[in-house]
C-alpha cells in the first residue's frame, strides 16, 4: 500500500499537511486522518493499493483500508471524539515542523553575501540535531538576464551549497538539489531587475 502526496515527499507533514497512520488491533488495518497545518491551510493524502486510489483533500477526513486487495474507504469527516479517541496518543506526540533558511548571492555570481556565509553553521547544526535525511537545497534567481542564465546560475547556487554541506560530512543521499531559475520570485518584479532578495537558495531540514 502506498500514501503519497501532490508532490514527492518522504514525510507525511511536509507542504502543509499530516497524514498519520492509525494501526490497531481491532478496525481498519490502517487509517489516515488529514489534518490542516497551523496556518490553516490544506494540503491533500494520496492513498494507493492494488485495490483502487482514493484522494483526501478535506481536512478532518479520512480513509483506512481493512484489505489490501479492496480500494480504501470514501472520505469522510471524523468528528473531534472520533479524532482523539483514534488519534489521541498520536497527537500527543510532538512533530517537528520543517526550518527553512534562506542564503543570499552576490548578483551573476554563485558567491554566497558575508551574511548568508554566517547562517551556514546554523543550517549544519540543525541538520545535527534533528538527524535530518530529508533537506530541499531550491536555487534561485532574480529577473536579470536572460531566463536560460538564470536558471543555470539557480543551479550552480544550489549545487555550490549542497557541495558545503556534503564537505561538512552531509550525507549526500539525504539532499534533493534542484532550481527554479528565475520562477518563484520571492519579490515580484518585473522582468530583467536585479533584485537582492531573488538571489538565493532555500534550505529545508525536515
Amino acid at each position: 500500500m502506498n500514501h503519497d502526496a501532490s508532490m514527492s515527499t518522504k514525510w507525511l507533514w511536509i507542504l502543509g499537511w499530516l497524514g498519520m497512520m492509525a494501526m490497531m488491533a481491532c478496525g481498519p488495518k490502517a487509517q489516515f486522518l488529514l489534518l490542516p497545518n497551523s496556518d490553516g491551510t490544506v494540503g491533500k493524502i494520496v492513498v494507493q493499493n492494488s485495490g483502487g486510489t482514493r484522494v483526501v483533500d478535506q481536512a478532518y477526513h479520512e480513509t483506512h483500508v481493512d484489505d489490501p486487495t479492496l480500494a480504501p474507504s470514501e472520505p469522510r469527516r471524523m468528528s473531534p471524539s472520533e479524532i482523539q479517541e483514534t488519534f489521541g496518543d498520536v497527537l500527543r506526540i510532538s512533530v517537528r515542523p520543517p526550518e527553512h533558511f534562506i542564503l543570499y548571492f552576490r548578483e551573476g555570481t554563485a558567491e554566497l553575501t558575508t551574511e548568508s556565509k554566517d547562517l551556514v553553521p546554523r543550517i549544519l547544526q540543525t541538520i545535527r540535531e534533528r538527524r535530518s535525511n530529508d533537506i530541499s537545497v531550491v536555487g534561485h534567481a532574480d529577473t536579470k538576464g536572460s531566463a536560460e542564465v538564470n536558471f543555470r546560475i539557480s543551479k550552480q547556487r544550489a549545487e555550490m551549497v549542497a557541495g558545503m554541506l556534503q564537505a561538512a560530512g552531509v550525507d549526500p543521499t539525504s539532499l534533493d538539489v534542484t532550481s527554479h531559475g528565475e520562477r518563484n520570485l520571492l519579490i515580484p518584479t518585473a522582468d530583467d531587475v536585479s533584485e537582492p532578495r531573488n538571489r538565493r537558495v532555500e534550505v529545508t531540514v525536515r
